[in-house]
């Protein structure tokens, strides 16, 4: 079911704030892929202006990368009430991409090089540790297979091919998770610590993970998962979408994955 009369207003987490390395494409790509399908699209900033009220209204939230700085400015405003509608929306299923410093604002801590430790919202089981300023930054290009179980399937399904996100790292952090799934499992790169072979975290609708790049121009069956997902949970109704032309998408993602010498099975190589 697609029509004109349908809505989706995309909650984007302090812009001014919390879009290090080009996550505003993400924002783009989620609308741009909405409207080609001739859907109404608002994009509302949740920022210091921003109350309660306009967090609950959203039906997709994207988050990007902060440096420390502002990362705890961030922190310290979402409290009380805000804190409470994002805890609630997350928890009742409203999808969303969280990139970098976002996934550390939904953890329980993150602790920088330098600075006292700054509490997240505990949404998702994680924390998160920067080892010290003379620790190397894990940066560079990054190759995943999502094996988050429900979304692994949902894009399975979506795309008929086993999901591999490519995408680009840049974090001092090293994340650990608790009981939280992980999003996926490092083919290149290093992912939420260099230790571990995880990557990000998957809890209800909500991604959150170290790629940026953005992420989504370069998966955009991303993208449309979350446009499914907000519009079937706003709607209650089994809206499927149509199919939009990828061939760029597809050839830049196989460009990628043979500059890297990375060798999917060729089920998943079009992806």
């Amino acid at each position: 079911m697609n029509s004109p009369q349908l809505e989706i207003t995309i909650g984007w987490l302090y812009p001014t704030l919390m879009s290090t390395y080009g996550d505003r494409g993400n924002v783009i790509t989620i609308e741009r892929r909405a409207q080609w399908r001739g859907y109404n699209v608002q994009v509302l900033p949740l920022d210091q202006n921003s109350t309660a009220e306009d967090i609950k209204s959203v039906d997709v939230i994207v988050g990007g990368g902060a440096q420390d700085r502002q990362q705890e400015i961030v922190m310290r405003d979402l409290q009380g009430a805000k804190a409470d509608a994002m805890r609630e929306k997350i928890e009742n299923g409203t999808p969303g991409v969280f990139t970098c410093g976002s996934p550390q604002l939904l953890g329980h801590y993150y602790e920088p090089g330098l600075g006292q430790r700054i509490d997240g919202l505990g949404i998702l089981d994680l924390v998160s540790v920067h080892p010290g300023e003379n620790t190397k930054r894990c940066i560079g290009n990054l190759v995943i297979e999502v094996t988050a179980s429900r979304l692994a399937q949902d894009l399975k399904e979506m795309t008929g091919t086993t999901p591999y996100l490519v995408g680009f790292e840049n974090h001092g952090g090293r994340t650990k998770l608790g009981k939280v799934e992980a999003l996926g499992r490092v083919v290149y790169g290093l992912g939420n610590n260099g230790e571990d072979g995880t990557e990000g975290a998957f809890y209800q609708n909500a991604i959150a993970t170290y790629s940026h790049g953005p992420l989504l121009p370069k998966n955009p069956f991303v993208a449309d998962w979350l446009i499914q997902t907000a519009l079937r949970l706003k709607y209650q109704q089994p809206i499927t979408l149509e199919a939009l032309d990828d061939k760029l998408a597809i050839q830049a993602r196989e460009a990628m994955l043979k500059r890297l010498k990375v060798n999917l099975p060729a089920t998943t190589a079009k992806v």
